[in-house]
């Protein structure tokens, strides 16, 4: 018996048929794709990103945004990262970020190799995006993307509770302490020489 081929759906469809949708999805390739659930520790992490991001923003002309607005791909794809900054116009009735200049993804198991190389890709190509942060959600380091207007993308790896993101488009910036608050972390392997272990 032969399959139909699927019809892709063009990006305005899929976000007017999101609308009526229980769970959340993004669009790749011309084919909505449910996001995956997420573990506490995940939640918690994305949960104090939000909270900083909005007393940052207090009294801005940009806004924080959640994963239920989406982010467009310039190639076709709508992507929905955990945390965001949009500094267009307010629109209330928007479904996706007009102007997003931050978008920022925590690691989870099933799509830690997709957001490390093909989703950062993708967001690589969104011209207003000006800062790309990938947060670790098991060690306290972040993997940080950045540039200026018309330059290239700088990349840097933050590690440890004293690092901080540096945001200047808005003006502030992201501890790893306060992202990480509250939450405890299995000690790294100490590597040992040979000759120091004991027989």
């Amino acid at each position: 018996m032969s399959q139909r081929a699927v019809t892709p759906m063009s990006a305005e469809a899929f976000l007017e048929w999101g609308l009526h949708q229980e769970s959340r999805y993004e669009l790749v390739d011309g084919v909505p794709v449910a996001m995956a659930g997420a573990k506490q520790r995940h939640d918690r992490i994305v949960g104090s990103a939000l909270g900083m991001l909005y007393n940052l923003l207090r009294g801005h002309k940009c806004r924080h945004f959640t994963a239920d607005l989406a982010v467009r791909i310039p190639m076709g794809n709508i992507r929905r990262p955990d945390a965001g900054i949009d500094c267009g116009p307010p629109d209330d009735n928007a479904t996706t970020a007009i102007t997003p200049v931050f978008v920022m993804e925590v690691l989870s198991p099933s799509t830690h190799d997709f957001d490390m190389f093909g989703k950062l890709e993708e967001y690589k190509s969104v011209p207003t995006l000006a800062h790309i942060v990938i947060v670790d959600p098991d060690t306290p380091q972040v993997f940080h993307w950045s540039r200026s207007q018309n330059e290239i993308w700088r990349h840097e790896l933050l590690e440890g509770l004293d690092a901080v993101i540096q945001l200047p488009e808005v003006g502030g910036t992201i501890d790893l302490a306060s992202l990480y608050e509250g939450l405890t972390f299995r000690p790294l392997p100490r590597l040992v020489r040979e000759g120091d272990l004991s027989v």
